[in-house]
């Protein structure tokens, strides 16, 4: 999404009463963000590709996804507006990151059991030989 494109679109979400943001994802990269809650918020449109799918995320952390919208690629900015307006934001709705791997045809890896634990006294006493080789 170009940068005028997004203002826009954030202004008219905003206009809507929307709490919407644009974003700078990078170079020549913007997006919309819409503020769901004080720590989840949906990135709309940053990824690049053509048509709206949104990410959400919380406190940074993926929790979910608005699929691709079929179709926006030919929405016009009200359509696209409205999309973003009225999406339905519960997390029970949304499709998880777990099933959007299996929707793929990748299967989702079973989850691994963690590392066992390192004793706090040998994690000392790593650092601390780090620390005695750094004032050399």
């Amino acid at each position: 999404m170009d940068a005028d494109r997004a203002e826009r679109l954030t202004a008219e979400l905003r206009a809507r009463g929307v709490m919407a943001h644009l974003v700078h994802a990078g170079v020549y990269e913007f997006g919309i963000r819409v503020v769901l809650d004080d720590r989840i918020e949906a990135l709309w449109d940053m990824d690049g590709a053509a048509g709206l799918d949104a990410e959400i995320v919380n406190e940074g952390a993926l929790i979910g996804f608005v699929p691709h919208v079929p179709g926006s690629e030919e929405f016009t900015e009200e359509q696209m507006v409205n999309t973003i307006a009225t999406t339905n934001y519960a997390l029970d709705t949304l499709q998880r990151p777990a099933d959007r791997a299996s929707s793929t045809g990748t299967p989702a890896r079973p989850p691994e059991e963690p590392a066992p634990a390192t004793p706090p006294a040998l994690r000392r006493q790593r650092r601390a030989h780090w620390i005695r080789r750094g004032r050399r």
